[in-house]
């Protein structure tokens, strides 16, 4: 489904949203008390600015009496079997986003990998997938690169711990490649990368990645992901808690400048290391 037929469809979802909501004489702020939501969200789901997440959407149904209208329309905006169910919000809000915030603390962000890292990932998590699988998800991840290209892309800042660097997925010359790659986007300035060196020891956000993302016209969203599942997080004070947690990172990572030629140096040794075998 293109761009902005997406988004007709997703004010369509809004507009019956409101007319449903009317219907059965609720305020948005009693839609939301009872669906978990701010009354505030509700009103930027009527007017597409955000999207809710499944779990909103089925709770919307069951308090409307939709009957499951809510939840199918959802799926059918949704879902991209390319993406895993709970990362397929995460990839929508992407396309939204003013700014970007990754922290990667084992593997290059999706948003910078090349098609030989992307398969060697897919390749390491699915080792019996066929071809066609493999080849549409690395297409998938590809695909989602291209905010990047635009005028209007986002503000993008990725923390990479130096585990990254180190650790050699799909071999020397692929890793080679994939670092290449990302100063390159880094000498575009279309990303700002820092690395978290060892040397920094404990460090905030041990326990994994995390994605912060703010917009335009609605409030900011943090996402966390863990094997086979993520949480997209909207309450403000969670998301407020994980922009701090960015922030003691900020100040634990080496300079934009020393980081560049530490990425740039891992490059040089694994392309050595390529030539050599």
């Amino acid at each position: 489904m293109a761009n902005g037929s997406r988004q007709a469809a997703w004010e369509f979802f809004g507009t019956e949203l409101k007319r449903r909501r009317e219907d059965a004489g609720l305020t948005q702020v009693d839609l939301g008390h009872r669906v978990f939501v701010s009354g505030g969200y509700i009103g930027q789901f009527e007017q597409a600015i955000r999207k809710p997440q499944l779990d909103v959407a089925k709770r919307i149904d069951e308090v409307l009496q939709t009957d499951g209208f809510f939840e199918r329309t959802w799926r059918k905006l949704i879902d991209d079997r390319r993406y895993a169910e709970y990362f397929a919000t995460v990839v929508e809000l992407e396309r939204l986003a003013t700014k970007l915030c990754d922290f990667a603390p084992v593997l290059v962000p999706g948003l910078l990998q090349t098609s030989a890292y992307a398969e060697a990932v897919t390749l390491a998590t699915n080792p019996f997938a066929t071809g066609e699988y493999v080849q549409e998800r690395v297409a998938a991840r590809l695909e989602r690169a291209h905010i990047l290209d635009g005028t209007t892309r986002p503000e993008y800042w990725a923390i990479l711990h130096e585990n990254v660097l180190r650790i050699p997925v799909g071999g020397p010359d692929v890793m080679a490649g994939q670092l290449e790659h990302v100063v390159t986007m880094a000498r575009e300035q279309k990303v700002l990368v820092t690395v978290l060196p060892y040397s920094a020891a404990a460090f905030a956000a041990m326990a994994g990645m995390m994605t912060l993302m703010e917009f335009p016209d609605a409030p900011p969203i943090a996402y966390t992901e863990a094997v086979y599942s993520g949480n997209l997080l909207d309450d403000p004070a969670l998301v407020k808690r994980m922009q701090g947690t960015y922030d003691l990172l900020r100040v634990a990572v080496l300079s934009p400048k020393a980081s560049l030629a530490l990425v740039e140096s891992a490059a040089e040794d694994y392309r050595r290391c390529a030539s050599s075998t």
